[in-house]
């Protein structure tokens, strides 16, 4: 087992891109400049025995997006990914939601919720179907800028600490994983649409063009339990490698 910083750590991996130096200089940034680009990921310390999985005693929500089921719970850790318009064929797309549906159908014609076992090949095929198009660099792949990346990577930053509990993330050619902890009353949804809406419009103007910039959905995972969240940190950590 890896020993994993059990609090508050992160990671830019330049999506291709040089260095962009340390985040210190962003007079509006939240978090250390220890925490810049090009550093190996940092444990701030904060809370040692900090717990991050789903808690049993609360309900688990759900809600349906256009593609995909989103269970959410107050107080809970989510690994998120999230991906640039073009970055999926239409084609990929199709296959892993016809596979998903027969998942989620079968579910529903049992009258119950997807059991524990139907989630996770629901996970198995995400990364099965979608997970390897993005890592093979599909798309017009924005996020090699290195003027686009720095932005989400300072959005992603601006505000850890108050709105969420930034624990792990990397900047991908085509996509962004970032496994975070909503705080107070803010929501995955409303974090996820602080982030898109505000780095896609600012993305746009960098690059001198309009239109889509974000794909509208984005795929979420409830973290369970501590072996769940070490997975899924790990895998963050270790996607830059993996796509090569």
């Amino acid at each position: 087992m890896i020993d994993l910083p059990r609090r508050a750590f992160c990671l830019y991996v330049g999506s291709g891109a040089p260095p962009i130096g340390t985040h210190g200089q962003d007079a509006h940034a939240t978090t250390p400049s220890s925490r810049g680009t090009g550093v190996p990921p940092v444990a701030h310390g904060q809370d040692a025995h900090a717990t991050h999985g789903a808690n049993p005693y609360l309900p688990v929500q759900r809600r349906q997006g256009a593609y995909l089921p989103h269970w959410t719970q107050e107080g809970a850790t989510y690994a998120v990914s999230f991906r640039l318009f073009d970055a999926l064929p239409a084609r990929i797309l199709g296959q892993w939601v016809a596979e998903r549906d027969n998942i989620v159908k079968t579910a529903r014609q049992m009258g119950r919720e997807l059991s524990d076992s139907e989630r996770e090949r629901l996970e198995h095929l995400y990364s099965e179907k979608v997970e390897q198009w993005l890592d093979a660099g599909h798309g017009c792949c924005f996020l090699r800028d290195p003027r686009v990346a720095e932005l989400v990577t300072k959005a992603l930053l601006f505000f850890d600490g108050q709105r969420y509990e930034l624990l792990a993330w990397c900047v991908m050619p085509n996509h962004v994983h970032v496994v975070f902890r909503p705080l107070a009353a803010w929501t995955l949804a409303q974090v996820l649409h602080s982030w898109k809406s505000y780095t896609s419009k600012q993305a746009n103007a960098i690059l001198g063009r309009s239109g889509e910039f974000w794909q509208d959905e984005y795929y979420d995972h409830l973290i369970r339990n501590e072996a769940d969240f070490e997975r899924q940190v790990r895998y963050v950590l270790e996607n830059p490698a993996k796509a090569g």
